[in-house]
């Protein structure tokens, strides 16, 4: 018999609206349900696939809006088809050309205070370009938190993302328990890149988001009390 499709589920109760923005774009918008007295946590998306035509813009997409809906955090968006970032994770010694002054995955990895890894699966597992990326940076990831939204066929991308645990724990990066995952996903958006289960999608967001404001604070002030060297 045919399956049904799933979506993310959640464990928390907001609806929310989602909005149109760019996945290669900074959000920083205010929210009237998460105030918040510290600086934001600067939160890295990296977009994982390369391949023309991916379907990581919609999903990216999507969750920078989730995002820009806090104001206890600011997004900054990785790219890995970005010219420079593909140029420089070819292990090249120049940069696309222009790109010279651009700071090095590593730096930019380095400046922030937690991840969420946007990943596809391909063949029960992630993309190359992505093992590069994580590979190509070392101590820039120690004692930061990592989460993942992860889109496939009826496993919704889950296989790659277990995968990606154990990576990110050699690295001594924290993964986040829960995830958000879109199973059959090119039925789960309109053309206009948004799901049609807000409701869902939102609540499943949230809860992602809330574990890494947590532990994303929780581990940037203890590696400004003590420096890890794990």
């Amino acid at each position: 018999m045919p399956q049904t499709p799933r979506t993310p589920v959640s464990r928390t109760s907001r609806t929310s609206q989602v909005p149109q923005t760019s996945p290669a774009s900074q959000v920083s918008q205010t929210s009237r349900t998460h105030q918040s007295p510290q600086p934001p946590l600067k939160i890295g998306v990296l977009i994982g696939s390369v391949r023309p035509g991916r379907f990581a813009d919609k999903v990216s997409q999507w969750f920078v809006s989730e995002i820009g809906r806090r104001d206890d955090m600011e997004t900054h968006v990785i790219d890995l088809s970005e010219p420079a970032l593909a140029d420089e994770l070819k292990l090249t010694l120049e940069r696309a050309a222009g790109s010279g002054d651009a700071p090095t995955l590593a730096e930019r990895i380095g400046g922030l205070d937690g991840f969420v890894v946007v990943t596809p699966e391909y063949n029960h597992g992630y993309p190359a370009s992505l093992k590069l990326a994580i590979d190509y940076v070392y101590r820039e990831w120690r004692a930061k938190p990592v989460g993942f939204v992860s889109y496939g066929g009826m496993a919704g991308g889950q296989r790659a993302v277990e995968q990606l645990r154990q990576v990110f724990a050699e690295l001594h990066a924290v993964t986040l328990r829960d995830t958000v995952s879109f199973h059959m996903a090119w039925e789960q958006f309109d053309d206009e890149g948004r799901p049609h289960d807000q409701d869902g999608t939102a609540k499943a967001a949230a809860v992602l988001l809330d574990q890494l404001a947590w532990w994303g604070l929780t581990l940037r002030e203890g590696r400004a009390a003590r420096p890890y060297d794990g």
